[in-house]
């Protein structure tokens, strides 16, 4: 599962071959969850309300790219890479 970004211990992926409707998958301190893109948690969770809240943050900054990230994983293409919060 490729890795779009890293910030404050947070690693975020997408899927190559994942299901809808588009959701990317984060990672904290062993805790993981699925968030769908209006920043909702799907299952799972991070074990950290802040992690959680910057998660959700940073969706709402790159909601573009990850919808044109998702498109190009349904497209089996190669992921872009998106900023992480600073």
């Amino acid at each position: 599962m490729p890795e779009i970004s890293r910030f404050f211990g947070i690693i975020i992926r997408m899927f190559f071959d994942d299901h809808d409707p588009p959701h990317l998958h984060a990672e904290y301190s062993g805790m993981k969850a699925v968030f769908d893109f209006r920043g909702n948690v799907v299952r799972g969770e991070l074990g950290s309300q802040t992690a959680t809240k910057l998660v959700r943050e940073w969706i709402d900054l790159h909601i573009l790219e990850l919808e044109e990230d998702w498109k190009l994983a349904r497209n089996g293409r190669e992921l872009h890479k998106i900023e992480p919060l600073t």
